[in-house]
């Protein structure tokens, strides 16, 4: 087993879909209760209260993991706006497809790409679409039911090339 001790910075859980229609109408306004201390996951479920918990389609990408330093490439902007479900640093999430992972204590797998759509570029900076194509993050489902909490955290995998060795 690898691990590596990570940040999870912002967790999201919003029962609504903001960026709907078109960006140049702008998003939905926030919920501030959208952004809490800690969220409960649950395994094949997804994260309680949000908008993909217990969604058929999505049943295989209801929890989306972004790492911030792909974030931070684009210089000050709001995590939140991107819509993503749980924001880690130090996790180098977009080279984690088709891998099994802990983050905290709930094991997920990552399935495939959250890619970009045009709304970055209205909500977080002008050209940030194009900037985060491969690194929007992954679509995750969750294997384990568990609590996440902001702050830090360990991530854990059995692939050494990811993480540093847990003795």
């Amino acid at each position: 087993m690898y691990a590596r001790d990570v940040s999870i910075e912002l967790l999201l859980a919003s029962p609504l879909h903001r960026y709907e229609g078109r960006p140049s109408d702008g998003p939905r306004d926030a919920i501030s209760a959208e952004l809490p201390e800690s969220v409960e996951v649950r395994a094949g479920l997804g994260i309680v209260g949000d908008r993909y918990f217990g969604q058929r389609a999505h049943r295989t990408a209801s929890v989306t993991v972004m790492a911030i330093e792909s974030l931070e490439r684009l210089g000050p902007v709001d995590p939140a706006d991107t819509r993503r479900n749980i924001i880690v640093r130090g996790l180098p999430i977009d080279d984690m497809r088709d891998e099994e992972f802990w983050l905290g204590g709930v094991l997920f797998r990552a399935h495939r790409p959250a890619n970009p759509c045009a709304w970055m570029d209205v909500a977080l900076a002008p050209g940030a679409h194009k900037a985060l194509r491969g690194h929007g993050g992954m679509r995750c489902e969750p294997l384990t039911s568990g609590t996440l909490t902001l702050g830090p955290a360990q991530a854990r995998t059995v692939h050494p090339p990811l993480l540093v060795p847990l003795f």
